[in-house]
């Protein structure tokens, strides 16, 4: 089953049970998904509906830390529902330790030598932790890691 289908039964499930939220949020994802396949005309795999799904919820994300700083907690509250909403259909995030080793073995495969050759690790690493890592996390990890080898 594709994750395209699962959304769909999920739907038809959520409007079944009267779960508001979970229908809100997934019909916000599909349509998310839909304006994808129409700006690439094409039918996305499941990988490009996971791509779709972590844009999503990054964007939640973000929309949290906004509402948070504005103290209105009543929005951080639904942006938070449908991130759990929304994490139901991304694969399982990396742990610290994952992140890391994946980050080392970029560095010792590319030959990187210090912070100049940032771009060079980011490049190899990105699509091995789409969706399931924090973009901003990995690149302050290996500028961190890049700074140690030249001190």
């Amino acid at each position: 089953m594709t994750l395209k289908n699962q959304l769909n039964d999920d739907l038809k499930d959520a409007m079944r049970k009267g779960e508001v939220t979970k229908r809100a949020t997934i019909r916000l994802l599909l349509s998310a998904i839909r304006n994808e396949e129409i700006a690439q005309q094409k039918e996305l795999e499941n990988e490009g509906i996971l791509l779709v799904a972590s844009k999503q919820a990054q964007q939640r994300l973000e929309s949290i830390d906004a509402f948070n700083s504005a103290k209105r907690d009543d929005l951080v509250a639904k942006e938070q529902a449908e991130l759990d909403v929304i994490k139901l259909y991304l694969p399982e995030p990396f742990s610290n330790n994952k992140i890391t080793e994946i980050i080392e073995s970029v560095i010792s495969e590319t030959g990187a030598t210090g912070p100049q050759d940032i771009g060079k690790v980011m490049g190899k690493i990105i699509p091995q932790t789409r969706g399931r890592a924090d973009g901003k996390q990995i690149s302050e990890k290996v500028g961190e890691l890049l700074r140690k080898m030249v001190e």
